[in-house]
């Protein structure tokens, strides 16, 4: 019954274009969207969880370990993955692929799934459930991957700056096509008129034809990196999103510049998608929202990451404990008893808790097994040796405190901001 249900709860409800709205719910930075043709969003989030949403209401697909990068629809199922190493197939969350580093890119043609990984490999999963195939060693960190339109070849992109072509059938590496000498984080493919258009790391947003690798076309701004490209259904706008906050719209038909909107106030843009019928923008970024703007009047309503990050403060106004808490635990963890969904469970109330024991927060196997009472002592410990090692296995990311003194503040407030009689 419980699998039914969620099948349905991903039945299509449309969200309405042409009007600017925000998706809440998430707590933490919106890391990658996926638009269905029916009009469901999918946001996947640093908080280690993907929202499926039907008009305004997610459903919350739970189960990464870690930070989810990427998501897609393929018409079929939602495929998510992230920094747990894992490629996830939904309704149900099963994992369908693993690799050696983090997913941070996600493919999909007829029959396959290909996910890009910073191990230098690409994964080739078929979604019949048969034999997964590798691609690579690369030689470095893979950022991007799409298929050709026939989904014979697919086209990979890294840390290296080289573009690659693969042959699906052998899984040979065919040929390099662009040596770009920066890492190139993003490619499109426009399936119909057979154009290629990469963003690297130096702010370079190039159009190529992939079979000569020619340069047809070249919007390189002032702006860097380029994080985030998206190609409209009718494939006659390219959104272009960067690291200053930009989302830059290119006229695939004119090849012109048609719209270049700051669209946050602080921060990059991590994520773009195009409503099914292109009239809106959904763009993700540090804020915990994703927000959609019409395309017809973008400068006309508010940007994004409105409200102040506590790890965008000041340090100058916060004292060394919460500076180091803004710092090191701000992004994951909340102080209050109605903190919201995060990367890691709330901290109110934490001194004297049992590790792994807070109603709700999907922890790992590791920490639910583990005999630690939280207390000065065991903090200070957590952060003297770093997660990894004190609790070995754990989704806390690998980090150190490693002044005495830096360690004794960090602890003095958290005593005062989780105290229960707060």
């Amino acid at each position: 019954m419980r699998r039914l249900a969620l099948v349905l709860a991903l039945l299509p409800l449309p969200l309405s274009a042409a009007e600017f709205f925000t998706l809440k719910g998430h707590g933490g930075p919106i890391m990658g969207i996926a638009a269905a043709p029916d009009g469901r969003i999918a946001t996947a989030s640093f908080d280690n969880s993907v929202g499926v949403w039907n008009s305004h209401k997610p459903r919350w697909l739970e189960g990464h370990e870690a930070a989810v990068n990427t998501v897609i629809f393929n018409g079929i199922a939602v495929y998510s993955a992230g920094d747990d190493f894992t490629l996830r197939r939904w309704p149900g969350g099963d994992v369908v692929g693993r690799h050696k580093g983090k997913i941070v890119n996600i493919a999909a043609s007829k029959t396959h799934v290909a996910t890009a990984s910073w191990d230098g490999t690409i994964g080739i999963w078929p979604v019949d459930g048969s034999d997964p195939k590798m691609l690579g060693p690369t030689g470095s960190g893979v950022n991007a991957v799409t298929f050709s339109p026939d989904g014979t070849r697919l086209y990979s992109a890294g840390m290296d700056g080289i573009l690659r072509e693969w042959d699906m059938a052998s899984g040979a590496e065919i040929r390099q096509i662009v040596k770009h000498g920066f890492g190139i984080n993003q490619l499109v493919f426009n399936t119909t008129d057979g154009w290629l258009a990469y963003g690297a790391v130096d702010g370079v947003t190039r159009i190529i034809d992939p079979e000569t690798g020619a340069e047809l076309h070249d919007f390189t701004l002032d702006r860097r990196p380029i994080l985030a490209l998206a190609l409209s259904p009718d494939r006659r706008q390219l959104a272009v999103g960067d690291g200053q906050g930009y989302i830059m719209v290119i006229d695939t038909e004119s090849w012109t510049i048609s719209h270049d909107f700051r669209a946050t106030l602080r921060g990059p843009v991590w994520a773009l998608a195009f409503s099914p019928d292109g009239e809106n923008i959904h763009a993700g970024g540090i804020d915990d929202a994703m927000y959609s703007w019409p395309l017809a009047s973008l400068s006309e309503h508010e940007q994004m990451a409105g409200a102040e990050r506590s790890f965008l403060k000041n340090p100058d106004e916060m004292g060394n404990g919460e500076r180091q808490f803004a710092r090191k635990c701000s992004i994951c963890h909340a102080l209050t008893a109605d903190g919201k969904r995060r990367a890691g469970p709330t901290l109110h109330g934490l001194f004297g808790r049992r590790a792994g024991t807070l109603p709700g927060y999907l922890y790992s196997g590791t920490l639910k097994n583990a005999d630690i009472i939280w207390t000065d002592e065991t903090i200070n410990a957590l952060f003297d040796q770093g997660p990894d090692h004190y609790i070995p296995g754990s989704k806390m990311p690998m980090q150190r405190i490693a002044g005495d003194q830096d360690r004794a503040d960090l602890i003095a407030y958290l005593r005062r901001a989780t105290a229960t009689d707060n």
